[in-house]
């Protein structure tokens, strides 16, 4: 061995452990660094999937607040669409609409059951929607039978009700609260997550200066930033989730406005219907006062004929015509009774004729065929007649003004489900064809849908065909619709045949003889109006009775004992202080053996056995329409008076 080699022997040993001590430190260090990254990522990674949880249970309940105010919107809107239409269809919906918001406060109250201050709010909430469902319920019990009007007003102050303020009250503070606690959530995490990123960056300077004498954990210090790159994207994509979220939070406000815009309108069809309905009752007073004075002057002057009594003819067909129009009025606000009665369909569309050619002017043709084999439907004849001029006036605007219109009128007989949901039996049917422009499937899908319309705005409302639907369905009957664009449409309407109506009404007015009123009878008018009351007071004398007037319900008991004897009070319904019927109901105990004889010119939805089936006189009436009244009322079985009784 040389000299050399041997230095180099000499100098090696005493290097060796040196190096190796310093590879065991630089290994510890290494192995001390890579244990701090990866508790600082693993406490990273807790806080951002923390942070991650918070914000998801946030938004889950911030969504769940907006779709349980949605829920409630869409069930009250369904449920004033109910009183309109009175379609059972409509009252499930709302029904079920309504459930499911109380499913929804449960699944809001499990969600947010570790957090005291939001089950405060959600147990409000729960109380507000029980007192809310319980208004609510009366509204659609109305309806289901048969109170429209009482289910109109019940409805009109719900929206008024505290109730439905506490729920929207409730439901701000709830989501108010979500977002102060998310942000304070997210606020923490940030800070946690900065902390955490400060101590992974110390670390990782160190780390840098160690790996460059070790390979290894230089790997493994890439391997770290690379999961750090990773937890980046992953904060990314759900940052990305988030903002998805929002969108739907978004969406589903502006289907909660767009419900609330649905209920205005019903509102103000509402607040139209009411305001036609009081217009056509004082118009109904004023035309009381002219065809009593037409009348008793008619009469005056009937034995010296000349142009007077042409005037006066003239005078009495056009208050007649407005006579006409107010009912109409009537059947549009629904503030009439229904009359049901057997119609001829083909000799209700001839009757209609003029009517028709008036409203859709020379430019149309109608064409009108009756081959119903004389079978007859039991309707109200003003709400039919009022559907085949929506069906007419929607045809015109399809014809642009021009073209031919068809109505048909027949007799089938259906199996069951051949048409719609209609059951098994004869039918009349009404076809109404037009020659204009058809319409798409989509179209024909949405038709009947409330405030859908295809016209242009202010040309339509979206009411029209869907009031024909509810007519029909309140008739049991259905609707066929068939169209193809560039073809024309044409609309049928099934209704019910009513197989006992075989005789014409003439033969049934002739079969029952109408009872005649007594004559000299002293009878008690009470009526608020002074005109209309001086009008029936001189129509009564006229017809040789006995009138006592009264223009205060109230005085009205006071009257009846001041008199000898009373043989009908005759009483208007509607009346400041005191209703007609209310009236009536008050004297019953002493008075049961006078006759009564209701007049009005509105009386809601009521019927005569509403009225304590006491014949019931509509204004404006003639005076034979006044005499068969007061035969009619005289007819009626009665007690007999006291003193009869004690006479004998």
């Amino acid at each position: 061995m040389s000299g050399i080699e041997g230095e180099i022997e000499v100098s090696a040993k005493p290097q060796t452990p040196w190096r190796t001590i310093m590879l065991v430190v630089m290994a510890l260090l290494g192995a001390a660094v890579l244990v701090a990254l990866v508790l600082t990522l693993g406490e990273a990674n807790r806080q951002r999937d923390r942070a991650i949880r918070a914000q998801s249970h946030s938004y889950e309940v911030m969504i769940l607040a907006r779709t349980l105010s949605g829920t409630i919107a869409r069930s009250e809107a369904s449920l004033g669409r109910y009183v309109i239409s009175a379609d059972k269809s409509l009252g499930r919906l709302y029904f079920d609409e309504w459930q499911l918001a109380g499913q929804q406060i449960t699944r809001l109250d499990q969600v947010t059951n570790d957090n005291p201050p939001q089950q405060a709010r959600i147990d409000a909430l729960r109380r507000a929607y029980n007192a809310r469902g319980a208004e609510l319920s009366l509204t659609a019990l109305s309806t289901n039978y048969g109170k429209n009007n009482q289910a109109l007003a019940r409805y009109y102050q719900a929206r008024k009700a505290t109730s439905l303020t506490e729920i929207n009250q409730q439901l701000d503070g709830i989501i108010a609260q979500e977002r102060r606690l998310l942000d304070r959530r997210t606020g923490a995490a940030m800070r946690s997550v900065d902390q955490s990123n400060s101590v992974a960056g110390v670390l990782v300077v160190f780390g840098i200066m160690i790996v460059l004498g070790a390979i290894a954990l230089g790997w493994l210090t890439v391997e770290a930033l690379g999961q750090r790159a990773s937890a980046r994207a992953e904060a990314e994509a759900e940052r990305e989730r988030a903002h998805e979220l929002e969108e739907a939070v978004t969406q589903a406000t502006a289907e909660l406005r767009q419900q609330e815009g649905k209920l205005r309108q019903v509102q103000k069809m509402e607040a139209v219907g009411q305001l036609t309905g009081g217009i056509a009752h004082d118009f109904n007073n004023m035309l009381a006062v002219v065809l009593g004075g037409l009348e008793l002057a008619k009469r005056q002057l009937s034995k010296q004929p000349g142009p007077a009594l042409r005037h006066i003819d003239s005078a009495m067909e056009g208050a007649n015509r407005a006579a006409a129009l107010t009912r109409q009025l009537l059947a549009f606000s629904r503030e009439e009774s229904l009359r049901l009665e057997p119609i001829a369909a083909g000799e209700l569309i001839t009757g209609m004729s003029d009517l028709l050619d008036r409203t859709l002017g020379d430019a149309i043709t109608v064409v009108a065929r009756d081959i119903g084999q004389g079978w007859l439907t039991r309707a109200d004849r003003h709400q039919l007649e009022n559907v085949i001029l929506n069906l007419a006036v929607n045809a015109r605007d399809a014809m642009e003004g021009r073209g031919t219109l068809t109505i048909v009128t027949a007799g089938t007989e259906l199996v069951e489900h051949a048409v719609g949901r209609c059951p098994a039996g004869e039918y009349v049917t009404i076809a109404v064809s037009d020659s204009g422009c058809g319409m798409t499937p989509e179209v024909m899908e949405r038709v009947f849908e409330p405030f859908f319309t295809t016209k242009p705005v202010g040309k339509g409302t979206g009411l029209g065909l869907s009031q024909i639907f509810a007519f029909v369905r309140q008739a049991e009957g259905e609707v066929g619709l068939q169209s193809e664009p560039g073809k024309g449409t044409t609309v049928t309407l099934y209704l019910p045949r009513d197989a006992t109506a075989t005789a014409s009404v003439k033969e049934q007015v002739a079969a029952a003889p109408e009872p005649v009123a007594p004559l000299a009878l002293d009878v008690l008018v009470v009526e608020d109006d002074e005109r209309v009351l001086a009008a029936t007071m001189g129509a009564l004398e006229e017809l040789g009775h006995r009138a006592i007037a009264c223009g205060d319900p109230l005085a009205a008991p006071a009257l009846l004992e001041s008199s000898s004897h009373i043989d009908l009070i005759m009483s208007d319904v509607l009346m400041p202080g005191q209703t007609g019927p209310e009236m009536i109901a008050a004297l019953a105990p002493d008075y049961r053996h006078v006759a009564v004889l209701f007049v009005t010119g509105f009386a809601g939805e009521a019927s005569e056995a509403e009225f304590g089936g006491h014949h019931v006189l509509r204004k404006p009436f003639t005076m034979a329409a006044l005499e068969r009244g007061i035969a009619a009322a005289m007819a009626v079985e009665r007690p007999t008076a006291p003193h009869s009784i004690a006479a004998e």
